[in-house]
C-alpha cells in the first residue's frame, strides 16, 4: 500500500501527519474504525497443520487484510460525514479479545482533516 491513497468518497488516507503538496486548511477531529472478527474452527485446524509442517496461513492473511481494509474504510467514511476529505497520521492496532482469544479486533484511527 502507499503512503496514501482515496477511496471512492476521495478521502485521502495516510499514515504521514502531512500531505505533501496538499496542505492542510482545517483539523475536524479524530476519527476511527474498529472491525472484530471471529476466528473459525476449520480455518484454526488447517493454520494449526500449517504451523506445524511451515508455511504462511493464506487463510489468516486474507481475514487480517479484510478486517485492516475495513477498519480503514470505516475510517474515511466518519471522515466524510464529518465534511473531511482526508486522514492524516493513521494508526492501525491488532489486539486479541474474547476469553479463549477467539476473537481479533482491528483498530484504525488518525486525524480528519481537510485539505
Amino acid at each position: 500500500m502507499p503512503p496514501e491513497y482515496k477511496d471512492a468518497r476521495g478521502v485521502i488516507v495516510s499514515t504521514t501527519p502531512t500531505l505533501e503538496g496538499n496542505p492542510i486548511q482545517e483539523y475536524i477531529g479524530i476519527v476511527t474504525g474498529e472491525v472484530i472478527v471471529g476466528a473459525n474452527i476449520f480455518r484454526d485446524l488447517f493454520a494449526n497443520i500449517r504451523d506445524i509442517v511451515g508455511g504462511r496461513s493464506g487463510s489468516y492473511e486474507r481475514i487480517l487484510s479484510d478486517a485492516r481494509n475495513q477498519a480503514i474504510e470505516e475510517l474515511q467514511a466518519e471522515c466524510a460525514s464529518r465534511g473531511g476529505n482526508a486522514v492524516v497520521g493513521i494508526d492501525l492496532d491488532y489486539e486479541v479479545i474474547g476469553d479463549t482469544g477467539s476473537m481479533l479486533m482491528v483498530s484504525a484511527s488518525g486525524t480528519a482533516v481537510r485539505v
